[in-house]
């Protein structure tokens, strides 16, 4: 009951989606029954033709035929351009939805919150996307074109049968429920195989996804077999779950010809019997016979459509499962939008934790004052990332307030507070494009002067310069074939350009070499003068000058001052500091 309630909802969804093309449906449709009508008028045109021939051939009955052949001719034609323009229909409706749904889905992505992003894999999304919306794509175009087409020929086909013989038409109706009992059976075993196999093949493209994404870790470690069982074993199940599918859905073809058989010889033999008691002509026979091929082909039709419907809509699911994911708490109505921001920060009492039951930030207060630099050092897994992606409301606090200006942060647009701060991160993030468009991401407009000034503070503009086409030089995803380093630099520049009144430095130079670093550190040094800034740091000599120093353990702040009254005190920090200096 379950399930059929699961399929029920997701096809109730799939029908909003196709509301909007109302129009085109509604010609389809039309397309549909009159490609059916002519195609069921075509055998009692071939009936009245080949009862002609019983007749002695004179001028008069030979002109009669000709006719005939002439109208099969035109209706054979009219068809055909029927069929065509359903299957236009059906491929624009199928595509335009396909396309809302994927827009719809991508959209989504870009609202939900990182809870979501952090806790599903990468590949099990894209794979949502991509995948799983191109195999329901397939199945409703399938459906669309066949399922229409395939029911108004069954009805059409018993109105034209009930018409010429009552007594036979019986006979395809009572062996007709066998058809339906197989394509139940097969609709009941399927649709769960297939949500299985969607499910694997989200596994599958998840690792594979981060296997490429991570290939130089894999040969590091000697990882390689390892990798290549986990993707056996994944590869194992979805051969496993993808062959039951296939299996069961493979039956719907020898069991409707089965049944195709039984109403092909039912009519054949009642249809022989009535020819010679007079009640049916050899032509009345011989469309008989044609409409019940044409009865029984859309079962078979029918049959697979819903095998191939059972895959779509088991792949809808999962696309339908992540639009309506909850996303992250919009901006309210009464939001302050940020401007002339001083760099005034407060954390008053914050609690937060990823996982409820592991509590990692308990009673956090900080209280920092316009231009001052405070430094987060401790120990991994203390929570110095935790603190900055508070800062920046990636994550809302579970007790206790953020504020800015005296205001918290969750009365404030999401956009003006990111605006306000200037990020540099230990990962970098690139996009495809030119080099230009990589470092303008912050400042859209601006000029040549103004980039090339932010690249010289950086200390990238000399590596930019010689790249073939210095500025216009266009990288691939993730910076394509720039090192690590040079990849930071132009993150540096980034928000070198933008200058905002805030900046967050989480360990910004690891990548880069020590003369770089002494001179970017000068630099830092010019740019944080009167802004706010944070510096997320293991290496403690890069934050000896820092207004205030917080040493963090197991998500509390237990000392705090700056370099020469921690040292004072001989304490955590103390010992943080001089580990730097043992030798292993």
């Amino acid at each position: 009951m379950r399930k059929t309630g699961q399929q029920k909802d997701t096809l109730m969804k799939v029908l909003k989606y196709i509301k909007p093309y109302g129009g085109l449906m509604a010609l389809t449709i039309l397309m549909a029954l009159i490609s059916v009508a002519l195609t069921l008028y075509l055998p009692i045109l071939t009936g009245r033709a080949v009862d002609m021939i019983d007749f002695p051939i004179v001028l008069s009955s030979g002109e009669a035929l000709w006719s005939i052949l002439k109208e099969m001719a035109v209706v054979i034609l009219l068809t055909a351009l029927a069929q065509w323009l359903m299957s236009l229909c059906t491929n624009k409706i199928v595509y335009n939805v396909i396309q809302d749904i994927r827009k719809k889905a991508f959209g989504k992505q870009q609202i939900l919150p990182l809870k979501y992003m952090d806790g599903h894999s990468h590949g099990d999304i894209v794979s949502r996307v991509v995948a799983d919306v191109d195999q329901f794509a397939d199945g409703l175009l399938i459906g669309f074109t066949q399922l229409f087409t395939g029911v108004v020929t069954i009805v059409g086909t018993l109105g034209f049968m009930l018409s010429v013989n009552v007594g036979i038409t019986l006979v395809v109706v009572v062996i007709t429920p066998v058809s339906l009992l197989v394509a139940s059976f097969i609709a009941r075993k399927t649709f769960r195989m297939f949500q299985l196999q969607s499910e694997t093949r989200g596994e599958q493209t998840a690792l594979v996804n981060e296997m490429v994404g991570n290939q130089k870790v894999v040969h590091a470690f000697n990882r390689e077999d390892e990798t290549l069982e986990k993707f056996d074993e994944i590869n194992g199940r979805l051969g496993k779950c993808s062959l039951r599918a296939i299996f069961f859905s493979s039956l719907t073809n020898p069991c409707t010809r089965f049944v195709n058989s039984l109403v092909y010889t039912g009519v054949g033999l009642t249809g022989a019997f009535a020819v010679l008691r007079g009640g049916l002509t050899v032509g009345q026979l011989t469309c008989f016979l044609s409409y019940a091929n044409q009865y029984t082909k859309p079962f078979n039709e029918i049959s697979g459509v819903i095998t191939e419907l059972q895959n779509a809509l088991a792949c809808a699911a999962r696309i339908f499962e992540l639009i309506e994911e909850q996303p992250q708490a919009a901006d309210g109505e009464k939001v302050l939008t940020l401007d002339q921001v001083q760099g005034k920060v407060d954390l008053e009492h914050v609690a937060f934790s990823y996982v409820p039951d592991r509590k990692l930030i308990e009673d956090l207060n900080l209280h920092v004052k316009p231009g001052q630099r405070i430094a987060i050092v401790g120990p991994t897994g203390c929570g110095k990332t935790t603190i900055i992606n508070l800062l920046m409301r990636f994550y809302d606090v579970d007790e206790g307030s953020i504020q800015v200006e005296n205001t918290d942060i969750r009365h404030i647009t999401r956009k003006s507070l990111r605006t306000s701060y200037g990020m540099v991160l230990q990962d970098t993030w690139l996009r495809q494009g030119t080099i230009r468009d990589n470092i303008i991401v912050g400042k859209p407009d601006a000029t040549q002067e103004e980039i090339i000034e932010a690249a010289k503070k950086s200390h990238a503009h000399s590596f930019i310069r010689r790249l073939p086409q210095g500025y216009d030089t266009v990288i691939g995803e993730d910076g394509g074939s720039l090192s690590q380093g040079q990849k930071q630099l132009l993150c540096i520049t980034r928000v070198m350009l933008s200058l905002p009144p805030m900046l967050i430095l989480d360990e910004a130079t690891s990548s880069i070499d020590t003369r770089t670093e002494i001179r970017i550190q000068k630099a830092f040094a010019a740019m944080m003068e009167g802004r706010t800034s944070f510096i997320v740091a293991h290496r403690l000599s890069t934050i000896q000058n820092a207004d205030v120093i917080l040493v963090m353990k197991d998500g509390h702040i237990i000392e705090q001052g700056n370099h020469q009254e921690l040292l004072a005190k001989k304490g955590f920090y103390t010992e943080l500091y001089n580990s730097q200096f043992v030798l292993a």
